[in-house]
């Protein structure tokens, strides 16, 4: 088994002349950060539809293709599948019983409301997904900086963990490897699963002693310093970056003025 960092892989297989691509990269973020809030406050059907449609209509623009955006999105599949069918088993039941199971069954409001929460983790997960294929770590940390003023050891310690993310990546694959190489981890399935924990618990020790190590080495660096800083690569807003983040604000609030005029839009806090 491996771990879903390549969601954080470079650009790869990826079109970065496209519009949406060269977009600062704290307009994108922006984007994302929009789409988030409008389908976090309703969990109905219809705002959560039309939000994934727009989303997808945009992806053209994005330059991001079909390959890439499965080979960085997948993750997205693994979690909406179990995460639609435990809703429409758990969910309250609603209206006419579409499938009885027993102690369980799915009746037509915990199938709308499967639907609904599968959309809105798509709709919320792709612009993400979006903005780190289409964006590099150090771009990302220049923006944070000097665009929204973000505070500089903040900015340097999420820039470390982005680039590290490879590291362990590979990490993962060498204690798979090392595994392998001592014939532990194939006795079934029961095997397998003490075998992925320990794995889990290697990755997690070498994680903290890279983090240990580098944290060291950002203060003798420098890094921790309070005063101003300087930046090598000056970035700044342009007139088309204030245009992607409207064009977001504008799928937000189309997303929601559907929903409200369906008459499905509540929000959650009053539900």
């Amino acid at each position: 088994m491996s771990l879903p960092m390549d969601v954080l892989a470079g650009p790869d297989g990826v079109d970065t002349s496209a519009p949406l691509a060269r977009a600062n990269p704290s307009a994108k973020l922006a984007v994302a950060a929009v789409i988030s809030v409008a389908l976090v406050l309703t969990t109905d059907v219809v705002t959560a539809g039309v939000a994934l449609l727009l989303v997808l209509m945009c992806l053209p623009f994005t330059g991001v293709g079909p390959r890439a955006l499965w080979r960085r999105g997948w993750v997205l599949v693994v979690a909406v599948v179990p995460t639609g069918v435990f809703t429409a088993l758990l969910g309250v039941d609603s209206g006419a019983v579409l499938v009885p199971l027993g102690w369980f069954s799915v009746s037509e409001g915990s199938a709308v409301a499967a639907v609904a929460i599968v959309m809105r983790i798509l709709a919320i997960g792709l612009p993400g997904v979006v903005l780190l294929s289409t964006t590099d770590p150090t771009d990302l940390a220049d923006s944070l900086a000097q665009d929204l003023r973000l505070p500089h050891r903040f900015v340097l310690s999420a820039l470390a963990a982005m680039r590290l993310a490879g590291v362990l990546s590979e990490e993962w694959t060498a204690l798979g490897q090392a595994r392998r190489a001592r014939g532990l981890g194939d006795d079934g399935l029961l095997g397998r699963l003490r075998g992925f924990a320990g794995r889990l618990f290697a990755l997690l020790v070498l994680a903290v002693r890279r983090a240990t190590v580098l944290a060291t080495a950002m203060e003798a660096r420098g890094f921790g310093l309070v005063r101003e800083r300087t930046w090598a690569r000056p970035t700044h807003m342009g007139v088309g970056d204030v245009a992607v983040v409207l064009g977001g604000v504008a799928l937000a609030g189309l997303a929601t003025t559907a929903g409200v005029l369906a008459g499905t839009w509540q929000l959650v806090l009053t539900g």
